[in-house]
């Protein structure tokens, strides 16, 4: 089997077998083309060739480019899961001494409350107006902070999966996996306003569209529009840092440790695998606490 063949095979088995999504089956693709490129101008073509010491050539080359450590850590789990697929269909695991270098941690940007009221106030005076796209970004916002989704979970809504009564929403995450989260009030009255009002302003009588949320043609809304939603709203907030929808993630999961939730809760709402994940959320609050201190407690 060719290098490049294991690589193709590799992919599919993330995407139809694994339920990885689109995002991070691009990634990897990217990644794994390149170790195929660096694989060839070495003259190893076939895949029983590949050893750990050209895994090893190829992610010092892509360290000599340039790349940061959190790129280099995927690339090598990338070679590590090809690695154990190649395994699997009768080749030998040859990463499984690869080493991943510690990415480098940083706080994510959260907003205060504050600031998190003022954003929802100013996209509610913009929505009074009746306007469809007015009404259908303040509908996202309030979800987006309610439920802390990812803005890929967001745009794979359907409106089955809002429950008006319960108060929940059923979210499809990574890997496939379903877990259903909570809203409150205000973002119920935002997908209220936007269910009956805004959206029927976009739906195509002809091709009716399942997707809560829709773009200017009736068709599902795409993550780009999301992002230059959240980007703009973010750039008039004060505050450095990332610009993107995960900065909403963010500051919901920090706003629900600050005000005492269970960390196990919020991982579970959040939808991740790992507690370690969710537990810089903990450091977030932490950070948050120390500013506060020394900015109020007289002997600090």
């Amino acid at each position: 089997m060719r290098v490049a063949e294991a690589v193709d095979g590799y992919l599919a088995h993330l995407e139809r077998e694994r339920g990885y999504s689109a995002n991070t089956v691009r990634g990897y693709r990217g990644d794994l083309r390149s170790l195929t490129e660096h694989c060839e101008r070495a003259g190893v073509d076939d895949a029983a060739s590949l050893d750990i010491d050209a895994l090893r050539d190829w992610l010092y080359a892509s360290a000599e480019l340039g790349l940061g450590k959190a790129t280099i850590a995927r690339r090598s789990a990338a070679a590590r899961g090809l690695s154990r697929w190649i395994a699997a269909h009768g080749g030998t695991d040859i990463a499984g001494r690869l080493r991943t270098p510690k990415r480098d941690r940083h706080l994510p940007r959260v907003l205060s409350r504050q600031a998190m009221d003022g954003v929802l106030e100013r996209l509610g005076e913009a929505a009074a107006s009746g306007d469809a796209a007015a009404l259908r970004d303040l509908a996202v916002i309030e979800l987006l902070y309610a439920s802390a989704l990812r803005v890929s979970e967001l745009v794979g809504l359907d409106i089955d999966d809002v429950d008006l009564e319960r108060l929940t929403v059923r979210v499809t995450g990574k890997g496939s996996k379903e877990r259903v989260v909570p809203f409150g009030r205000p973002a119920l009255d935002a997908l209220l306003d936007w269910i009956r009002i805004g959206r029927p302003q976009l739906v195509d009588a002809e091709r009716a569209h399942p997707a809560l949320f829709l773009g200017a043609r009736g068709g599902r809304l795409g993550q780009r529009r999301v992002h230059e939603t959240v980007t703009g709203m973010l750039e008039a907030t004060p505050g450095a840092g990332p610009h993107g929808p995960h900065t909403l993630r963010h500051t919901a999961a920090t706003h629900l440790l600050d005000g005492g939730a269970d960390l196990r809760a919020v991982q579970e709402m959040l939808g991740h695998a790992s507690l370690g994940t969710t537990q810089i959320y903990t450091h977030v609050s932490l950070e948050r606490l120390s500013e506060a201190y020394r900015g109020a407690h007289p002997r600090a």
